[in-house]
């Protein structure tokens, strides 16, 4: 080799090495990570019972309030404040447990036989329905859950008489005397001499003798990270601690350092996981995993290489980054015609709102959807803004997104935010500007925590806004993405809708299931992908509805005239998606049943709504439907 090139050589490998080393570094890594994994998501056994995580025998790797002890290679034990209970059975969201130091077979029990506090872990489930005997004060009995096949644990079916003592039957779902959190020494205020309890499983009567806790894990830990095939479901009695759900087609238990979900199917007539449900034989899967082996430090340089070159390339100068295509060969005569119709908003120039937002920074950025980007600005006035920067492709759309403009800014409504200008500026994206309501974005007060009669009122008065745009305008106005980020509120919490789609090519269909997921965020605090929207109808559809509802509502401690308030927004939602798209659940139904929910809030401790918007239906219009003062509405004639 020529002198020459020893130096270049060199260069290189010296380059190269640290590369090298670190793709070496990284699938060592990769094997370690694995091999823990397996690790963690190896079985435990103990006679007929396997332990599925968070529960453990011996890792040590695992939270220690889920460890548990087996005796005789038969029996477990659970170990919670230096109490020990027996494990009867296991359930997806519980376990079932003898009472403590109870060898032998009682008819009942003394109250205060089962100590037990509430913590981050563990809570006593309200699906267990007790028996109470020789109480004082009967006024708690509840007639209702005696229908129950109770037995003892001698195997015969408890009646309403054992031993002469008279038994009285409380579920504890009923929450009236008893309360999440809880324990058994409540109901010694009713005078009761003693208790027997048993779980009765959601859709079935027949009870099974024990108590059932209920276990979840802090919201928080590390240990709470779900597969990506399941979901997380909040805990119904243990306050920020959730749990991982496979999600149909799918068995495990959800957890990322657990056995995760396998996926489920079916071979020679038996039910089988994971990867017996590949086509491919087992011996493939291994050639697959040496295959990936090498594979993958190969894609790591590739990518490198790739991010590499993309630093290279020549930055995009701020006027390109801004330019529009839609607006390229508008005419001034369009934007001066524009100018002279129906609107006395001032029309901003693209500077003066590029100031206002920082040259449209992200962190002026609040909402991006189908519609466009929402971001907030401050004039040079100092006064707050919202500006909807609107997507558009092409000349038409320009010419259609003007008209539509200029028919929303002549609608005069209370829960339409008010339109204070606009942008047309040739080579950018027309923008909106709106005033900026005082309680910002109804997505962050969610997150902070609002009360139901807020939630409910505001998107009842969404739906009647939306359902009177689309019905009682000609084109219709639809919004195309309504969501929690283009909702405001205002100093009273009322809402003033924003970011509407400007397009006409628009569908009604999606506009219902836009709102579906807006419900469903009301009710469950959270933004909704469209995976998880499939996961929170099936819970509803299962009635599991309290292990979706926002953390912030305390569901179980709800008055009863609220709680049903929850399900029949659920409920709503569910038809939005069912039937919002072949139109026999529209816009106006759901602002009907919105409404009428809103109306009865008096009597349920909330402040009702004001005369702005009541009920008078009719069949004959929907003004009539939904009728409004006569100061909040004003639809320009078409």
């Amino acid at each position: 080799m020529h002198p020459l090139f020893l130096p270049s050589s060199s260069s290189s490998f010296s380059a190269l090495f640290p590369l090298l080393l670190l793709l070496l570094t990284l699938q060592t890594l990769t094997s370690i990570s694995l091999s823990q994994s397996d690790a963690l998501r190896s079985p435990e056994n103990c006679g007929n019972f396997s332990v599925s995580f968070p529960f453990h025998i011996s890792s040590s790797s695992s939270s220690v309030a889920f460890r548990l002890s087996c005796t005789n290679s038969s029996t477990l034990f659970l170990h919670i404040n230096h109490q020990i209970y027996r494990i009867i059975e296991f359930f997806t969201d519980g376990l079932l447990v003898d009472f403590p130091s109870s060898p032998s077979c009682r008819q009942f029990n003394d109250l205060r036989s089962f100590p037990f506090s509430t913590n981050q872990f563990f809570s006593i489930s309200f699906e267990n329905v007790i028996s109470l005997y020789d109480c004082e004060d009967s006024s708690l009995c509840k007639a209702g859950c005696e229908t129950n096949d109770l037995f003892g644990c001698d195997g015969r079916e408890e009646d309403e008489t054992s031993g002469g003592d008279i038994r009285c039957c409380y579920p504890l779902s009923d929450h009236s005397a008893w309360r999440v959190g809880d324990d058994f020494s409540v109901f010694n205020k009713y005078g009761c001499r003693g208790f027997s309890s048993w779980v009765v499983p959601r859709g079935t009567n027949r009870g099974k003798r024990g108590v059932k806790l209920e276990w979840a894990i802090p919201r928080n830990s590390s240990e709470a990270l779900c597969d990506r095939e399941a979901q997380t479901v909040n805990a119904t009695a243990i306050e920020g601690s959730v749990r991982c759900v496979c999600r149909d087609g799918f068995v495990g238990d959800g957890f990322v350092h657990g056995t995760g979900c396998l996926k489920s199917c079916y071979r020679e007539g038996k039910e089988v996981y994971g990867d017996k449900c590949e086509v491919k034989k087992q011996h493939n899967g291994k050639k697959l995993t040496v295959l990936a082996g090498v594979l993958a430090p190969l894609f790591i340089l590739g990518s490198l290489l790739a991010i590499f070159c993309l630093l290279k390339r020549p930055v995009t100068t701020h006027k390109d980054q801004h330019f529009n295509h839609c607006t390229t060969t508008t005419t001034s005569t369009t934007s001066v015609s524009f100018r002279k119709g129906y609107n006395k908003n001032r029309l901003f120039t693209y500077r003066e709102l590029e100031e206002a937002t920082k040259g449209f920074q992200d962190s002026h950025k609040l909402t991006q959807g189908k519609t466009g980007t929402i971001y907030s600005g401050n004039l040079t006035n100092g006064t707050r803004v919202i500006i909807h920067k609107v997507l558009c492709e092409n000349q038409i759309e320009f010419m259609e997104i003007s008209s539509q403009i200029d028919h929303l800014s002549a609608v005069l409504h209370r829960n339409l935010a008010r339109i204070i200008g606009f942008c047309m500026d040739i080579g950018h994206n027309p923008l909106v500007v709106y005033e900026y309501p005082v309680n910002g974005l109804l997505g962050d007060r969610l997150r902070l925590g609002l009360d139901w009669c807020k939630r409910v009122n505001i998107v009842a008065e969404v739906a009647g806004l939306l359902a009177l745009l689309q019905y009682e305008n000609y084109p219709p106005i639809l919004h195309n993405n309504i969501a929690s980020g283009y909702i405001f509120l205002d100093e009273d919490f009322q809402a003033k809708v924003t970011g509407f789609g400007l397009q006409r090519k628009q569908r009604i269909d999606s506009s219902m299931y836009d709102f579906a997921v807006l419900l469903l965020e009301i009710v469950t605090g959270s933004k909704q992908r469209e995976e998880t929207v499939t996961q929170a109808l099936q819970r509803i559809k299962s009635g599991k509805l309290e292990e979706i509802v926002d953390p912030c509502l305390y569901f179980h401690e709800q008055p009863m005239v609220l709680r049903e308030q929850i399900g029949l927004v659920a409920d709503i939602a569910t038809r939005c998606v069912l039937f919002g798209g072949d139109g026999k659940f529209g816009m106006v139904d759901a602002a009907r049943e919105l409404l009428k929910i809103a109306g009865n809030n008096g009597g349920s401790g909330c402040d009702k709504k004001g005369d702005g918007i009541e009920e008078t239906f009719s069949n004959s219009s929907l003004l009539q439907m939904i009728s409004m003062s006569p100061d909040s509405i004003y639809l320009p004639k078409t």
